[in-house]
This record gives C-alpha cells, structure tokens and sequence, in this order.
C-alpha cells in the first residue's frame, strides 16, 4: 500500500468509523453467537495473494461485527461503557503511525516526556496530593499503566520489595528474603476486584479479604483487628489496597479511617485503587470520598473508563517512585542511558511490568486540551 492508497484507505476508514459511532443505538450490544463461530468464516492459512481493502472492509461487516460487543452503545448496561471520543481516535491514528516503541528515554524522549508532564496535568485535575507530582520537590510521580490491575501488581511487588529490604538488617540477602517471605500478608475488602487477590498470588504472598459493612465498604475497625492479630501471630503486614468504588457495587472503603490506623503502621504501603470513580474527581464535588488520599504511597485510576480515553490508558501515581525502580530495574548494558535520568527523563521500563511501551500519552495530551477542564468537568455530571 502506498501513500496515495493509504489516504483512499483511511478515508473510507474514518466515513465506517463516523457512521458506526451515529448506527451504533442499532446494533445489538451483545452478539448472538456462539464459541467457535469464526472459524467456518475464514480460510484455513492467509491468502496467497494480497486481497483487496474492498475484501476487508466488507468481511469486516460479514465476520467481525456479528461477534462484536458493542461497549459503546448507549444500550450496553453490563460492566462499564468504554471512555471512547473521536478526540482519543485521533491521538490513536498518531499513536499508530508515530510506532514509539519507549522503553528508554532516549528511545524516544518526546514520548517519556510528555508522559511525566500529563501525569502531572492530569493529577491536578483530579485534585491529588503534591507529593505525587513530578514537578515538586520529593521522589512522586506518575506512569501510565495498561490497567489498573497492572498497577495494582506493581504496588503490591513494590510494597513487598521495600518490606523484604527492610527485614533483611544484617544485609545478608537472598537467603533472608526468602525466609521472610513467609510471613508477609497484606489486606483488601471482600468487595475488591478480583486483580487485587490476583496481585498477592503473582507475588506469592498472603492477602486477606477482609469483611465489608452494611454499605460494602472496608472500615478502619476492621482494618485494625486483623493487623494487631496478624502482629501478634508473627506475621508482617506490608500493604493495603483500599478500594474506591467498587465493580460490584460501586461502594467507597472509609479511606480516612484505614489512612488513620495506617498512620501507626509507616511501613505498611497503602496503594488506592479508584480505576472506575477515580475519573469523578475531576469535578471538585466528588472528592468527599477521596479524604484520606495524603497517606497512600500509590493511586491508580482508568481514563479509558470514564475520561473519554481510548483502552488502553491506566494512570498510576506513586509517593516514592525510587521504591517502584528498586523493585523492578534490570539494567544491561543495552539499555543504558547516554545521558544523565532526573524527574523529566525517567526510565519507565523501571515502573511497570513489560518492558516496552506504546505512546499512549498522547491520548491524554489530545482529551485534555480539546476538551479542556469544563469540558471533562461537564461530561462526567452530565
């Protein structure tokens, strides 16, 4: 395909995009086929010779619609509507064309940078604590994530790292950490999501699902009986995973109570996972729920559910970012920075779980400016 076949191509593209966004209130949300049903559909290998964009686009409407869930019809009630606007297809295209492949600064430096300044936009927005900004003084900062149960593995694996260092105080290493592996145990509500019980496995830790009171929400009472009880059994609590608004029920843990009884346990990290209602506190009168914010060491919430972003987009900020890279850096000598790394220039294959990454901070950058505060403002009370 060349140039010239390309912008036929994606012309025709964009027109399919634009009338299946003004169709899609007639289409079925959920689609009525059953396991298997493609296969009968198409050849057994890839074709010999090229097939034709006329090919594609017309099987796209034989075979791929018919097994589509349409996640952004006005009609789709199950799980979430996916944050979805032409401003985050456009950032998309770029996206795709630009091809970053950031897992280096210098890999890409446009693509790291605006990262950690849309991070920054982005938390002001939400109304979060300074010390998870890039800009201020101190070690925060935040990352895109792919999703919020990414991050929540990233605050889990980082929590236990930090813990294991702080046990080992005669520096003898390897042996001591496994020996106390054993004995960490961290908490959640029963109403959390599933991921975050899925955190504590790929760590190999304990994690208690804690019971939830008359409005599904963990109190800090509750919290506190099953640290002092764990204490006492010579177990080591290390972290918290607070939820706030909850896939079942979209119910609120009491952040200021669990942030209370954490304030006599410094070293137990308190990551908040918000991946759905986080988008709300973009309106100030939504941030009721979030009083107790100032003591987490990490927060993670979705634009892609509910901030007009494309998937995949989970922001993720964290108090103490060094803890992050001292659990996650491996460092050969390929991937070494030519150049001096500080708050703008962070190695982001350091905070996450794969090494790669695509530019998805353009997203964010696109949404924020042509839709502006009011405009994000206006779509969640709307």
């Amino acid at each position: 395909m060349d140039s010239n076949e390309f912008r036929t191509a994606a012309h025709r593209l964009i027109d399919y995009t634009i009338n299946y966004n003004d169709t899609i209130r007639d289409r079925r949300p959920m689609p009525e086929v059953e396991p298997g049903y493609m296969r009968p559909l198409l050849p057994s290998s890839a074709p010999e010779t090229p097939d034709s964009f006329d090919e594609i686009m017309a099987d796209v409407e034989k075979i791929i619609m018919p097994g589509m869930t349409h996640w952004n019809s006005p009609n789709f009630h199950a799980y979430y509507p996916l944050g979805s606007s032409y401003t985050s297809n456009l950032a998309d295209i770029l996206i795709g064309a630009l091809n970053c492949v950031g897992f280096t600064w210098q890999s890409s430096p446009a693509c790291t940078e605006l990262e950690v300044i849309m991070m920054d936009w982005l938390a002001k927005l939400l109304g979060l604590p300074s010390h998870f900004l890039s800009s201020e003084e101190g070690p925060g900062g935040g990352v895109i994530q792919g999703t919020a149960s990414e991050a929540t593995i990233v605050a889990v694996l980082a929590a236990k790292e930090r813990t294991l260092r702080r046990l080992d105080d005669n520096g003898s290493g390897t042996h001591n950490k496994h020996q106390n592996m054993h004995r960490l145990v961290s908490y959640t509500s029963e109403e959390s999501h599933c991921n975050v019980v899925r955190s504590s496995l790929i760590a190999s830790v304990l994690m208690r699902s804690l019971p939830v009171d008359d409005k599904f929400a963990l109190r800090g009472s509750t919290l506190k009986d099953a640290i002092e009880q764990d204490l006492k059994d010579g177990l080591v609590p290390f972290a918290v995973v607070a939820t706030l608004g909850t896939t079942q029920t979209c119910a609120f843990d009491n952040l200021q109570e669990i942030s209370d009884v954490l304030s006599k346990h410094p070293d137990i990290w308190l990551h908040v996972d918000a991946a759905y209602a986080g988008a709300a506190y973009v309106c100030e009168e939504h941030r009721g729920t979030m009083k107790g914010i100032e003591r987490a060491d990490s927060f993670s919430f979705n634009p892609h559910k509910w901030l007009l972003v494309t998937f995949d987009c989970s922001a993720m900020w964290i108090r103490n970012t060094g803890e992050v890279v001292n659990a996650f850096m491996v460092d050969p000598l390929y991937f070494r920075p030519e150049h001096h790394m500080n708050k703008d220039a962070p190695d982001y294959r350091h905070w996450q779980m794969a090494t790669s990454r695509k530019f998805r901070s353009l997203k964010l950058w696109f949404v924020m400016r042509l839709h502006g505060k009011r405009g994000l403002q206006e779509h969640i009370r709307r």
